[in-house]
């Protein structure tokens, strides 16, 4: 490359672009061979770089060299194949090439007239996506409601949650604020409490419900009854309440249909988490998992997560888009144009937290036409099958047990102590979930189930075999052997 990096120039990023593009198709290539969780010291950057920044410019050569040498061993590979901790963040071809062009065009799209495609493509894939769910037509951009992207799951419950605040307040005056009272489960997503905390809910109003291996660790819909009944009694106002589809310990699915009339009738806004399973609701053999969406005033799922698409694309749905926009909306003068004032536009700065907003729309309106609905249902379909696959193996395996029933491919078990005793299965699953990470070779989390220290192992990395599967039960294997013999 001849001269000096220009701020942007044609044939500088076709060339750069290029040798970028063979870097990460070489990541990719050899993404197996790295140590899936980092095996780094907290610190070890620093000793590696230098204490300022460059005052004449480095070769993006060097660049590289030092990206493969010191960056990449600090790096938890989300793509690779033995990834099977928390859930996955999905990235494929399709969703890699949508973030190219929305970085190569690098608009700043808050409202129609920043640039009308991205609003309008936003609009369209989010009822394409709308419509595959089989959501209800109330949730789809030609009624009241419509579609929004969000960045994750935490902003999506925090606007929908501001909006249900303001409307209740609207109505019963704004210093009634102290008695509004948020519900769900104890199975919910932390994102709701920090969402409450930012709306300034009081915390002794936030009902956080318990739920057992009874009901599979779903909300139970008597208990919620119950503690709006009190709350109701001490003069207390129940306004919001996030259920899950697919929680993230268990993928508990908590029943909407029976939740949804609950809330109805008590003026509640119902607000439904499927982050992480809603993607899996494409299919028709498991889209009965959001029954009942049809009585929610909103509903969100992450495409990022298992839908290939690149983070970040947390999507909302709501009914009611003038709820969110009420809420929400500003107008200083820098922002008005004939299409807003004259109302018929969507402008997307009033459906979310910041004002800015990149072109996310184009990643899944890519993943949507280069693979379609056939190929990312088998995409689905096939994770599931290496869960189930994955659960057998444990099932057959004396020495362990399931901890709770596998819905989608998240398989919950731990290694059971020889003595039957808690606290000792507790520490071994402990050393166990350690042990088998530090090999490098594989990645699982935990949970902790009605007291039990529980091994989640979460097939969904796009790479995901078989082979990787069998082998990473192998690694939990020998390392269970070993600590059983130290016992």
């Amino acid at each position: 490359m001849e001269g000096e990096l220009k701020p942007m120039n044609a044939e500088q990023l076709r060339e750069c672009g290029h040798r970028m593009v063979d870097f990460i198709a070489d990541y990719y290539k050899d993404i197996e061979n790295f140590p899936v969780l980092s095996q780094v010291q907290p610190g070890y950057l620093r000793q590696l770089l230098p204490g300022s920044a460059p005052v004449h410019p480095d070769t993006l050569e060097d660049v590289l060299d030092d990206m493969q040498r010191k960056i990449l061993p600090g790096v938890t590979h989300w793509q690779s194949p033995n990834f099977f901790a928390y859930y996955p963040s999905n990235s494929s071809v399709a969703g890699f090439l949508g973030e190219m062009l929305s970085a190569g065009i690098n608009m700043v799209g808050f409202s129609w007239i920043t640039s009308p495609a991205a609003t309008e493509l936003e609009m369209i894939v989010l009822d394409w996506l709308a419509k595959a769910l089989n959501l209800p037509d109330d949730f789809l951009s030609t009624g009241r409601g419509g579609g929004v992207i969000q960045g994750t799951a935490s902003e999506a419950v925090l606007v929908v949650l501001l909006a249900a605040r303001d409307k209740v307040l609207r109505k019963i005056g704004k210093d009634a604020i102290g008695k509004l009272v948020v519900y769900s489960s104890d199975q919910t997503h932390s994102a709701l409490q920090k969402a409450c905390q930012i709306a300034g809910i009081h915390p002794d109003n936030c009902r956080v419900l318990k739920t057992d291996s009874s009901t599979d660790y779903a909300l139970s819909p008597e208990s919620l009854s119950e503690a709006i009944t009190h709350d109701l009694a001490i003069g207390l106002v129940p306004f919001f309440l996030c259920a899950t589809v697919g929680s993230t310990s268990s993928t508990a699915v908590d029943p909407l249909l029976a939740l949804g009339k609950i809330t109805k009738s008590n003026g509640i806004w119902f607000h439904v988490d499927a982050a992480y399973a809603g993607s899996s609701c494409v299919c028709p053999e498991l889209r009965h998992y959001i029954d009942g969406v049809e009585e929610a005033d909103s509903f969100n799922m992450n495409a990022h997560k298992w839908f290939l698409t690149n983070f970040d694309c947390s999507i909302l749905w709501v009914k009611d888009r003038s709820a969110l926009i009420q809420s929400l909306s500003t107008n200083p003068e820098f922002l008005k144009n004939n299409a807003s004032e004259k109302n018929v536009v969507v402008d997307y700065k009033d459906w979310q937290i910041p004002l800015g907003r990149r072109f996310r729309s184009l990643k899944l309106w890519m993943v949507l036409r280069l693979y379609g609905l056939e190929n990312l249902q088998a995409y689905i379909r096939n994770h599931i099958k290496l869960a189930r696959d994955f659960e057998k193996l444990v099932a057959q395996d004396s020495r362990f047990e399931i901890v709770a029933p596998r819905k989608f491919s998240l398989v919950c078990f731990r290694l059971l102590s020889p003595q039957s005793d808690e606290d000792c299965a507790n520490k071994l699953n402990r050393d166990l979930l350690d042990a088998a990470n530090s090999t490098g070779k594989i990645y699982i989390s935990h949970t902790v189930l009605s007291n039990k220290y529980t091994l989640r192992f979460a097939v969904g990395a796009p790479l995901t075999e078989e082979r990787h599967v069998v082998d990473a039960w192998k690694v939990l294997q020998v390392e269970a052997s070993n600590l059983l013999r130290t016992l």
